[in-house]
């Protein structure tokens, strides 16, 4: 870290406003760059090392003059030296230049999208109003934006601080003087090496910020704590996306469950004091060729049922309902970006709680398939409640293109670590698909086992069809939790189906990632209107090895 000016007095003066109650940020992703004086509205420029070597003084005098010289900044940019990040303070601490690591492996982004969420994160001030200024190519812009959105969460409860939201979809709050915000624009980066003269369009500048709005709609639900996000105020948070989307959820709740015969989602909730349910969400424009259904768990809280989690293991469950949360920031997103095909959110919701009414061990659950299932662990839930959720979207959606999303198990973590989701699918196709998507949109995944013939008899079962949990922990543990899901959907579904699970990414330390809504937007990005999302998503192109599976 480095400083080429001094000036004490301005650097308390922002150190003290940062002090006052740390207020809720909006974010304005803007098309072209606008003028500013740092010592007013400071900024932050990100940018590979490369790409920053390109750049001249003119390039960036409207968010630097009149504070910063051509001869500081030209110097700044020699001095930096990423291993793996650096910065270089150009004005006191209100205008700073970083550069992201030199290089990217083949199982990360080449945003650094990570890094970026880091630098933002350690730099921005949280004064009224600041730039992020990102350079970069324009295959980079979508994941770059996201990792900046990443960096601000909307919830808290910190006494003071203005970001007392009134609905769990926590609104964008544009023209509430309140409110600080962060301004994030653009020099990108030509394939020749040039800057690009001309802004962003209208339409990739409304997707930017419409998927702005579903990563902080997702990262707030995630946030907030069971007594404010339970199944009811979930089911609000459904009901005004719905309402803004001009679209009617239907909700299946609590004894209807049963009657129905979702055993998994109303075993699993039955001893909530809030009762569980089962909404779905549809756009369904005309001309659609495809029927995509996205099933999301969305376990408000998880005790683990009669199979308690310990007190350790207990903390951050309100996080369980991520999965959930990540498909209802991406169905808003992408039907605000023009979807194509026929679209449904399907949200499997309950609390996995302890009570006189709770599901016991041995106990045994006929669950929407008609499969029925022997309880061995009560903490194994999302599983029951997914079941029933994939087996409605085949059922009575017909969808052909099956995606479910969730918390699942701790061992994603072991499996694929922090930052990499774990997907599971009946398709090589779109396994590559799958990867693809991940490294263009930050949100990263790596493939896990798909075995049903090998690893489905971890469930057997002398009683029922099936048991919820593996006879051996230590065998692809979260491999056979997806299996379980396919399996009531039926391993002979002659769709796409596909099983991520982000029990780690959903969060970094102690705070929501919004994991999910990028992933999810940029693989079905050909399925919608907006040319940016079209530009990233995945390509057909045959996946590594393709193999046929033969009878």
């Amino acid at each position: 870290m480095r400083l080429l000016h001094s000036g004490q007095a301005l650097r308390r003066f922002y150190s003290h406003r940062s002090r006052i109650g740390k207020m809720a940020t909006d974010i304005r992703i803007k098309a072209s760059l606008s003028a500013s004086d740092p010592q007013a509205h400071p900024v932050l420029i990100i940018g590979q090392l490369r790409h920053l070597n390109l750049l001249k003084f003119d390039d960036l005098a409207s968010k630097l003059s009149p504070r910063v010289t051509e001869e500081t900044f030209l110097n700044a940019i020699a001095c930096l030296h990423p291993a793996p990040t650096d910065k270089v303070s150009l004005y006191l601490d209100v205008a700073t230049v970083a550069s992201l690591p030199l290089k990217a492996s083949r199982h990360n982004t080449a945003s650094r999208a990570h890094a970026i969420t880091r630098l933002v994160k350690n730099h921005v001030l949280n004064v009224s109003e600041e730039s992020v200024v990102l350079v970069c190519e324009r295959e980079n812009i979508f994941a770059s934006a996201c990792a900046v959105v990443r960096a601000f969460p909307l919830y808290s409860r910190k006494t003071g601080n203005g970001a007392q939201a009134k609905s769990p979809t926590g609104g964008s709050g544009d023209g509430d003087n309140s409110r600080n915000v962060v301004n994030v624009e653009f020099v990108v980066i030509d394939k020749d090496g040039g800057i690009e003269s001309d802004p962003l369009t209208a339409d990739e500048v409304k997707c930017l910020n419409e998927t702005a709005r579903g990563i902080r709609l997702t990262a707030r639900i995630v946030d907030m704590p069971c007594n404010e996000m339970n199944v009811d105020h979930f089911v609000q948070a459904i009901e005004e996306i719905a309402q803004e989307l001009s679209l009617k959820p239907q909700i299946i709740r609590g004894e209807e469950l049963r009657e129905r015969g979702f055993g998994g989602i109303y075993g699993v909730g039955k001893a909530a004091a809030v009762p569980p349910a089962l909404v779905v969400l549809s756009h369904q424009p005309k001309g659609a060729q495809e029927t995509i259904a996205l099933v999301g768990k969305g376990i408000v809280y998880d005790t683990g049922g009669l199979s308690i989690k310990g007190k350790t293991a207990m903390p951050g469950m309100k996080r369980d309902c991520g999965g959930a949360a990540a498909i209802l920031g991406a169905f808003y997103a992408a039907v605000k970006c023009g979807f194509k095909d026929n679209l449904h959110a399907v949200f499997c919701l309950a609390e996995n709680s302890v009570g006189p009414n709770a599901t016991r061990p041995d106990d045994i659950h006929t669950l929407y398939s008609g499969r029925t299932v022997e309880i061995n662990n009560t903490d194994a839930e999302g599983r029951l409640v997914l079941a029933d959720g994939v087996c409605f979207a085949n059922k009575d959606l017909k969808a052909n293109i099956i995606l479910d999303m969730a918390t699942l198990t701790g061992a994603q973590g072991v499996a694929t670590g922090k930052y990499h989701g774990a997907i599971l699918t009946n398709s090589e196709t779109w396994e590559a698909k799958s990867l693809q998507a991940g490294r263009k949109s930050g949100d990263l995944l790596a493939p896990i086992i798909y075995c049903p013939e090998l690893h489905f008899s971890e469930f057997a079962s002398a009683i029922a069809d099936m048991k919820n949990s593996v006879a051996d922990r230590q065998n692809a543990q979260s491999s056979c939790a997806g299996i379980f899901v396919a399996a009531h959907l039926g391993f002979d579904y002659h769709g796409v189906w596909m099983h991520v699970d982000m029990a780690t990414p959903v969060h970094c330390g102690e705070r929501a990632t919004g994991y999910g809504v990028a992933l999810l937007l940029t693989l079905f990005g050909s399925h919608t209107h907006s040319a940016l999302l079209q530009s990233i998503a995945p390509t057909e192109e045959e996946p590594p090895s393709k193999r046929l599976c033969r009878d």
